[in-house]
This record gives structure tokens, C-alpha cells and sequence, in this order.
């Protein structure tokens, strides 16, 4: 399991396009936002690097938790 900070994602679009991010390079993950905590935890067997570098290309930065 993978989470993230993502610091800037505020409402429901940014969350949809972290997801969108996500499923970009597998989709098969399981994603689950939490607006709130501006969290994103990610199971997946993808690299954790490029699922970052995917949500950085959409915009946003993240941070590990």
C-alpha cells in the first residue's frame, strides 16, 4: 500500500484527476482519496515512482506519508 500527500488536491475534480493519474499507469489499482486529509492511499503493483511522477504530470506534487 502506497500513500500519499497530495497538498494542493482541494475538491472533488482534483481528486478525480489524482485518481485518473493513478489509472493511468495501472489500472488495476485500488485508489482511495480522502479530500479532508489531502491523502491518497494506492494499492498497487506498479512502482511507487512512477505512480508519483504520473499525479506530478497532472499537477500535482505529492509526499510520502
Amino acid at each position: 500500500m502506497l500513500s500519499l500527500k497530495v497538498p494542493k488536491m482541494s475538491c472533488g475534480g482534483c481528486a478525480a484527476s489524482v485518481e485518473k493519474a493513478v489509472k493511468s499507469v495501472d489500472q488495476s489499482a485500488m485508489v482511495k482519496v480522502d479530500i479532508g486529509a489531502k491523502r491518497v492511499d494506492i494499492d498497487s503493483t506498479i512502482d511507487a515512482g512512477r505512480i508519483a511522477a504520473a499525479i506530478k504530470a497532472a499537477g500535482y506534487d505529492t509526499t510520502a506519508v
